[in-house]
């Protein structure tokens, strides 16, 4: 366990001494060596892969507005807040929106399973 220096006082910090990044002088080697093999085994540079992620990520950003959109029409519905033809353009609207979702969910590859990440210990997103 290394030592860093806080605000003085010298403490223990059992993070110190892990491998962030690469060293800049070629390939690892030593007790660091593993390491640093683990962080470029994690790192997935594929543009394909990339891509799909980064459009997982968004999709479920919309996704979750959507839904929230859903429910804040609902209750104003209920609420006696919107006229029909308000009603009419929400539905509508949603409508759209829901449809387009399903194109570019198909476009990627997803599936609606693949919007629900896992937040660990808080369980799923949706």
């Amino acid at each position: 366990m290394a030592s860093v220096l806080v605000r003085g006082a010298i403490v223990s910090d059992p993070l110190a001494d892990k491998v962030l990044v690469a060293p800049r002088s070629g390939r690892a080697s030593g007790p660091r060596a593993g390491a640093t093999d683990a962080l470029t085994r994690r790192i997935n540079a594929d543009p394909e892969g990339v891509e799909q992620g980064l459009a997982q990520l968004v999709l479920t950003i919309v996704e979750l507005l959507r839904q929230l959109m859903e429910r804040q029409a609902l209750h104003r519905i209920d609420a006696g807040g919107l006229d029909d033809a308000q009603i009419e353009r929400l539905g509508t609207t949603l409508y759209l929106l829901e449809q387009r979702m399903q194109e570019l969910k198909d476009a990627f590859g997803l599936e609606d399973k693949d919007l629900n990440l896992d937040l660990g210990p808080l369980g799923r997103l949706m």
